[in-house]
C-alpha cells in the first residue's frame, strides 16, 4: 500500500508539473503571436492586394492559423481594408497598389467597396496596376480601376456574362417518398422552391432576372467608366463571345497588354524610378495591416454592431447572430453611456423569425436611446432585413441583396420514406389530438396544416408591419413590395427600403452626423476573443468534429451536418434567403 501511494503521488506531481508547464507553454505562445511588434514598411514601397483573398465583415482571431502562418500577417476584415487603403492614400512610404486579379471571393457589394476606396486612393495620383494569368470576372470587377491591367500572353479572360442556376431537390424526394409539407407567406419567396417544384416559378425567374441584370449592369458600367469604353459594346463582347483568349480581351481594350510576371515588375520598377526590378519592395495587405494601428480621432464614440452570418435562437453560435448573445449585446451598449451613436452592420441572409424580432425589439429600445444607423453588406435580406427595418436610417451597396420579406416552415413527412424503404414504423399514444403534432413520421391533418399556415400568415403580418412602422409607409404597401421578392440595394431605394447608396464608411458618417460628433472612434462588437480563449474554444471544436468524423465516417459527418441544417428550419417559421451562387467566376 505504500508503494501505491508513493506511485500515486508521483504520478499526481508529475501530472501537475506537466499541466503548469503547458499552460506557461501556451501563455509564452499567445504572448509571441499577439505581440504588438510592428512590420516595417521600407520607403518606395508597393502595397499587394491579392483578391483571391477573402475579407469578413469583422476579423477574427484564428489561433491555428496564427500559429501556422505567422509571417503572412495580419488578415484585414472589409472595414480594416478600407481603412488601410485610406491610410496608404496618405503614406509616403505607398508608392502605388499592384492587385492580383485572377480570382475574387468576395461579394458584389464587398467587392464595390473595395473599388470605391481604390478609385479615391487614385486621387493620391498614385499608381495602380492589375495583372493575373488569368483573370475572372470577379477578380476583373476589382482590377478594372487599375490605371493599367495586364494578362499572360498564352492566359486569357472570362468575359461571358452571369449566369444564376439552383438545384431542385422535388424529383429526389419524390423517389424517396418523402412529403415535405410546406407552408409559405409571400408568392416570391422561393427558398422552398426546390422541394415544391423541378424548376423555378415564373414569379422567381422575373424576380431573379431583375436583380441579375442589375448586378450584371452595375458591373458593366463600371468596366465600362474605368476602361473609357461603351457599356453596350463591352455588354455585346460577351453576348456574341467575342472574348475568348488574352489576344481578344487586348483587341477589345479590356487589359492594356499581354505580358510575363518578370517585365510586369520590370514596368512596376519604372514607375518607382528602379534600375533593378529585383529591389521592388513589395508589401502584403496583410502585413500592411500589421504596421498601421488605425485610430479615430476625436472624443465621441460609435459602436459598430457586426450582425454576420444565419439568425438563429439561443446563444454561442459560432458565425450566426443568436438571439440570445445578440439582445444581451445591444443592451450593453444601449445602456453605456460612453457610446455616442450605433452602426449595425448587416450581413445575413435572415433565419429564425422569433430572433429576428428579438434582435428587432433591442434596436427598436436602443435608437430611443442613440442613433442607430444600418449599413447592408452583400446580404441583408429576409430576417437580416428584419432586425434592420427600424434603424433611424439605412444604407446599402447598389449590389446589395435585400428585401425578401416573406416568411414559410417546412415540416418533412418522412412516414412512406421509413417504412417503404427502411421497414420502420411508428405508432404512438397521447393525451391530445394534437400532442404529437407537428411530426415528422406522419401527414398533417387538414386542420393542423390550417394551424401551420395560420401561423406563418401571422409571422409575415409581424414582419410587415415592423417594416411598415420603420419604414413610415402602410402595411398595405409594404405587402405590395414584400410578398418575398428579393430587391437590390439600387431597386431598394425606389421602393423605399433603403435610404441611400453607401458604404461602411457612409453609415459611419451619418450616424456621426445625427449624434453631432466632430470626431469619434470606433468599437466593434462582438469584441473579438484572446488568444487563448480562441485556441481553446477552437481545440475544444476540433477534437469533438474530430472524434465523431473517426466515429461514424466523414460521408456521414456531412450528412449529419446537412441534418443539422434543416432540423434548424423545421416547424419554426423562417425568415430566410435560400441559399445561392452566381455560377461565375
Amino acid at each position: 500500500m505504500k508503494s501505491f501511494f508513493k506511485t500515486f503521488f508521483a504520478a499526481l506531481l508529475a501530472l501537475i508539473i506537466f499541466s503548469l508547464l503547458g499552460f506557461f507553454i501556451l501563455i509564452g505562445i499567445a504572448a509571441a503571436f499577439s505581440t504588438d511588434e510592428k512590420v516595417a514598411v521600407a520607403q518606395n514601397s508597393v502595397l499587394v492586394i491579392d483578391a483571391s483573398e477573402t475579407f469578413l465583415e469583422q476579423s477574427k482571431n484564428d489561433p491555428f492559423s496564427e500559429l501556422m502562418n505567422k509571417k503572412n500577417g495580419k488578415q484585414p476584415s472589409l472595414s480594416e481594408l478600407i481603412g488601410l487603403l485610406n491610410y496608404a492614400k496618405k503614406d509616403s512610404s505607398i508608392k502605388g497598389i499592384y492587385i492580383k486579379c485572377a480570382e475574387n471571393p468576395n461579394g458584389y457589394a464587398a467587392t464595390e467597396e473595395i473599388r470605391k476606396a481604390l478609385i479615391d486612393f487614385k486621387k493620391s495620383n498614385k499608381f495602380i496596376v492589375a495583372y493575373a494569368e488569368t483573370i475572372s470576372q470577379k477578380g476583373y470587377m476589382m482590377a478594372n480601376v487599375a490605371d493599367q491591367i495586364y494578362t499572360h500572353p498564352q492566359g486569357g479572360m472570362e468575359w461571358s456574362g452571369f449566369n444564376y442556376e439552383t438545384m431542385f431537390l422535388k424529383g429526389l424526394i419524390d423517389k424517396l417518398e418523402i412529403e415535405p409539407q410546406i407552408f409559405y407567406a409571400g408568392k416570391f419567396k422561393s427558398a422552398t422552391e426546390p422541394f415544391r417544384y423541378t424548376q423555378m416559378s415564373e414569379a422567381n425567374k422575373l424576380q431573379t432576372g431583375i436583380w441579375l441584370n442589375s448586378i450584371y449592369t452595375n458591373f458593366i458600367q463600371g468596366a465600362a467608366e474605368m476602361r473609357n469604353l461603351n457599356a453596350d459594346s463591352i455588354k455585346a463582347f460577351a453576348n456574341e463571345g467575342k472574348v475568348q483568349n488574352a489576344k481578344d480581351a487586348l483587341k477589345y481594350k479590356l487589359v492594356d497588354g499581354l505580358i510575363y510576371d518578370d517585365q510586369l515588375k520590370k514596368i512596376i520598377s519604372k514607375k518607382l524610378r528602379l534600375v533593378d526590378e529585383t529591389k521592388i519592395s513589395f508589401v502584403s495587405i496583410n502585413n500592411y495591416a500589421e504596421s498601421i494601428a488605425l485610430r479615430g480621432t476625436g472624443s465621441g464614440k460609435i459602436a459598430v454592431i457586426y450582425a454576420d452570418g444565419d439568425v438563429v435562437m439561443g446563444k454561442g453560435q459560432n458565425e450566426a447572430i443568436a438571439s440570445d448573445d445578440y439582445r444581451a449585446l445591444i443592451q450593453k451598449i444601449r445602456n453605456d453611456k460612453s457610446i455616442n451613436a450605433v452602426v449595425l452592420r448587416v450581413n445575413s441572409p435572415g433565419g429564425s423569425a422569433l430572433a429576428s424580432d428579438i434582435i428587432w425589439r433591442e434596436i427598436d429600445l436602443l435608437k430611443k436611446e442613440k442613433p442607430v444607423v444600418v449599413s447592408m453588406g452583400d446580404v441583408a435580406a429576409s430576417g437580416g432585413y428584419y432586425i434592420a427595418c427600424g434603424a433611424d436610417s439605412i444604407f446599402a451597396d447598389a449590389n446589395t441583396i435585400t428585401g425578401s420579406i416573406g416568411v414559410f416552415s417546412v415540416i418533412p413527412n418522412a412516414e412512406k420514406f421509413l417504412k417503404n424503404k427502411l421497414g420502420i414504423t411508428f405508432d404512438r399514444v397521447k393525451t391530445g389530438q394534437y400532442a404529437d403534432a407537428p411530426s415528422a413520421t406522419r401527414a398533417l391533418t387538414v386542420i393542423e396544416q390550417k394551424f401551420l399556415q395560420a401561423g406563418v400568415d401571422s409571422v409575415y403580418f409581424t414582419f410587415t408591419s415592423r417594416v411598415a412602422t420603420g419604414r413610415q409607409k402602410s402595411v398595405a404597401y409594404i405587402d405590395s413590395i414584400a410578398q418575398g421578392r428579393v430587391w437590390t440595394g439600387a431597386d431598394a431605394i425606389k421602393v423605399g427600403l433603403v435610404d441611400k447608396i453607401g458604404t461602411l464608411n457612409d453609415a459611419l458618417a451619418s450616424a456621426a452626423k445625427m449624434a453631432k460628433l466632430k470626431g469619434y472612434s470606433i468599437k466593434s462588437y462582438p469584441e473579438s476573443r484572446s488568444f487563448i480563449e480562441e485556441f481553446f474554444e477552437g481545440y475544444k471544436n476540433e477534437v469533438k468534429a474530430k472524434a465523431i468524423q473517426q466515429e461514424i465516417g466523414i460521408e456521414q459527418w456531412q450528412v449529419l451536418q446537412q441534418l443539422k441544417s434543416i432540423k434548424q428550419i423545421m416547424g419554426q417559421p423562417q425568415a430566410r434567403l435560400p441559399i445561392f451562387e452566381l455560377n461565375q467566376r
